[in-house]
């Protein structure tokens, strides 16, 4: 039981510390190359925003169809 949280917490620590080095490294290539005249900084920005609205966009179609569900049931 306690070798799994160690192993689980090493894991998660070996996970963080790596994507925290390539979020350094797409700020710095998205920076230069929107000082180059580029465009791949606002499709970044783009992709970030559709990619945090997802779990929002899920759970609203969920309830919609759970609330149509019960709705049926009850008449």
């Amino acid at each position: 039981m306690l070798n799994k949280k160690l192993v689980f917490l090493v894991v998660g620590l070996v996970v963080s510390i790596q994507s925290f080095s390539q979020c350094a490294m797409c700020k710095a290539a998205v920076e230069a190359n929107l000082e180059a005249g580029g465009t791949k900084g606002a499709g970044l920005n783009d992709g970030i925003l559709y990619l945090m609205a997802m779990p929002y966009i899920a759970v609203v179609a969920f309830g919609f169809f759970w609330y149509l569900q019960n709705k049926k049931q009850t008449t």
